[in-house]
């Protein structure tokens, strides 16, 4: 039976919080000054861009696709995703607070601020910069803390919803299937945002996430803990420490647009090698070029603006290629928004 209500309640939830989100998107663009290097670096840049209106058009469009997971039964008719409003809100006055330090790091083109702070051995050199230039990297307590909310702005309060489309093909392998068994692996699961998504609807699975950041895994962990406690493994998405063919669902979520191209293939014959045959890698990440032909320029553009020194090359990597070549047979690819789901089983 079709859930209209609920439909219409969590859809109106998402459009209050994306509105609230526009709201704190506009706020900080006006406190974020443009640096020479901007324009200098606008020819490369070059293709078409989608006016505001056209995006907040596509974003209404997606939601009301979220919003049908609801209506379907898929989700819950309510968006929890969020701390209470005063830890939210206080994280927000400390995002603006630190607007001033990114800002800086933003016009100096400094990138690398973490890396002469302290030494990170055990940690690979790609994985040791100033994402996005936010202070602390992904190294941090305070960085972790702030990250949601940084997201969500620079995204219109869309992420969570990005997120969820990865419910729509985990339902479907998980019909008629005991959730009890069913081990799911979520690669680079950061604050743990989608695995709160995850037990909200399935509370009994088998879940564990994977990060390479400490700071942050302990923010999934405070995160997820009212829902239920997690297995969370510290370690590296290209030395997955789980045994092979174990895993039913992996899940890997706005991680290789950060990676170098040599290790995406790495971490794809990892997630192949955990799961198990007939398992399901659930992808999502940014949109790439030719994906919306009208967004091509605002891709080029994004990591002009934000560090983000291995995303011009994700936009052209042939994914599919190294799915196939992994083992990795399509089932769908779709567009979420500012996003893509690639869903892929394994062979046998």
């Amino acid at each position: 039976m079709e859930n209209r209500l609920g439909m219409a309640y969590h859809l109106t939830n998402q459009t209050m919080r994306t509105v609230f989100y526009s709201g704190l998107w506009q706020l900080t663009n006006r406190l974020t000054p443009r640096g020479p290097q901007e324009a200098q670096d606008r020819p490369r840049t070059a293709g078409p861009v989608p006016s505001l209106r056209r995006l907040f058009e596509d974003l209404m469009q997606f939601l009301v696709r979220d919003a049908t997971l609801v209506r379907d039964g898929i989700l819950p008719p309510i968006d929890n995703q969020s701390d209470p409003f005063p830890t939210t809100l206080n994280r927000i006055q400390k995002m603006f607070r630190d607007l001033p330090n990114s800002n800086e790091r933003r016009m100096n083109r400094d990138g690398q601020e973490v890396s002469r702070e302290q030494p990170h051995a055990e940690l690979p050199d790609y994985f040791v910069q100033n994402f996005h230039y936010q202070t602390g990297g992904y190294l941090t307590s305070e960085s972790a803390r702030l990250y949601d909310v940084q997201v969500e702005t620079l995204f219109l309060g869309s992420c969570n919803a990005m997120r969820r489309q990865a419910l729509k093909p985990i339902a479907a392998h998980l019909k008629g299937r005991d959730q009890r068994k069913t081990a799911v692996l979520d690669v680079a699961c950061g604050t743990g945002r989608f695995l709160a998504q995850l037990l909200q609807v399935y509370p009994r699975i088998a879940a564990t996430g994977l990060d390479l950041s400490l700071p942050y895994l302990t923010e999934a962990r405070r995160y997820t803990k009212p829902l239920r406690l997690l297995p969370f493994i510290h370690a590296s998405a290209e030395e997955i420490a789980v045994k092979s063919g174990s895993v039913d669902i992996v899940t890997c979520m706005f991680l290789f647009h950060e990676l170098p191209p040599d290790v995406r293939r790495t971490v794809i014959a990892e997630m192949s090698r955990v799961l198990k045959p007939g398992g399901l890698l659930v992808f999502i990440d940014s949109l790439q070029l030719g994906d919306q032909p009208d967004y091509d320029g605002l891709l080029r553009a994004f990591p002009v603006r934000f560090h983000e020194p291995y995303y011009l090359n994700y936009i052209i990597d042939d994914l599919n290629d190294a799915f196939r070549k992994a083992g990795l047979i399509e089932v769908y690819t779709e567009p979420a928004f500012l996003s893509k789901v690639m869903v892929r089983r394994k062979a046998g």
